[in-house]
């Protein structure tokens, strides 16, 4: 196994992996009140939020409360510091906007890529978050900020909240954002629609009856119910394009893949990873595999370079890599524990 082999290995690994990052901190970016369960006999299992998302590239399902009651606790158990930290920047980010982000339900978000330049891919996000809120605390924070900060728009009959918050904020106490602009609106009474303005209008849209199509990817993102994160992407030749592979073998096996999708899971000790990856056919998928198996074969090697903790993170991750096909799928599975992400974390 060649050099090449694993490098294209770590491009697509760290890329699937981003996509999961980046739908953690796009979700940090807006809160909403916890709504209130009521009990009943039999009750049928509440719409997925993601049926209400507009046209999209790829979809993600977070299960907010928990990720902040369950996870981050366990993770973080043995840095009371930095516990306390999150619940700071939580607090600060509600005294801007009006929203706690300790009320979350639970969140979709949905993302569009569009091409403003050839190799460049930017993506619009919005996210719909389901629990209580009160619009007065949107208002008041909004009045709180004054000074050309805040602004009301009305649109299809609903009313947007923008917070011109232009700064850089730190969610969650873990990572670092720049938010210019931050649309809120109530879709209805549970459900915020939450990002800039034009991906909120969107939002609002689909709404108000423009429906969206976006039934297979829903179904990839919800294959494990139990899952903390799940998403599924369409893999576009846009998208390709802006992936730096220079060599044509690799950019070859890459240009295959149609749609990916994963979860992130936890249970009492670990983090659970699986991700995969839907080529064009049962060999292509079978082509994949062969070259990501240089990560069991030279990660080692190459890892052992890393400094910890960032080091003790990728061996352990690398050492539990189960590399399969399934047809014309092919699909990954890591765990790592828990406590090798808290130093991470703490920054």
């Amino acid at each position: 196994m060649n050099t090449k082999h694993f490098n294209y290995g770590l491009t697509f690994l760290s890329a699937s992996l981003t996509a999961l990052l980046l739908a953690l901190i796009l979700l940090c970016t807006s809160g909403v009140q916890a709504q209130t369960r009521r009990t009943a006999p039999a009750p049928k299992p509440a719409p997925s939020l993601l049926a209400g998302l507009p046209k999209s590239d790829a979809v993600a399902l977070v299960n907010v409360r928990q990720l902040l009651d369950e996870a981050m606790p366990k993770i973080l158990a043995g840095s009371p510091a930095k516990l306390a930290e999150v619940n700071t920047e939580i607090e600060k980010f509600k005294t801007k906007t009006g929203l706690n982000v300790r009320s979350f339900d639970q969140v979709a978000l949905s993302m569009l890529y569009t091409y403003p330049a050839p190799d460049i891919t930017k993506i619009d996000t919005v996210a719909l978050a389901r629990g209580t809120f009160d619009t007065a605390a949107l208002v008041a924070a909004g009045a709180a900020t004054a000074k050309g900060n805040y602004r009301e728009e009305k649109y299809q009959g609903l009313t947007i909240y923008i917070f011109t918050l232009d700064q850089q904020l730190k969610l969650f106490g873990l990572f670092d954002m720049k938010v210019h602009d931050l649309a809120v609106s109530a879709l209805s009474n549970n459900v915020l629609a939450i990002g800039s303005p034009s991906t909120v209008k969107r939002a609002i849209d689909t709404n108000k009856g423009r429906a969206a199509n976006n039934a297979e990817l829903i179904n990839l993102a919800t294959r494990e119910a139990n899952a903390v994160i799940g998403f599924g992407a369409n893999v576009t030749p846009g998208l390709i394009a802006g992936v730096k592979v220079t060599n044509e073998e690799n950019a070859k096996d890459l240009s295959t893949i149609r749609q990916v999708y994963g979860t992130v899971s936890v249970t009492e000790k670990d983090v659970a990873l699986f991700l995969a990856a839907r080529a064009e056919s049962a060999e292509s998928a079978k082509n994949l595999s062969v070259t990501l198996e240089g990560l069991k074969e030279l990660g080692t090697f190459l890892v052992g370079r890393m400094p910890a903790p960032k080091g003790t993170l990728a061996r352990a991750a690398l050492n539990n890599v189960k590399i399969t096909t399934q047809g014309n799928e092919l699909q990954i599975r890591t765990a790592v524990a828990q406590l090798l992400l808290a130093p991470l974390l703490r920054g």
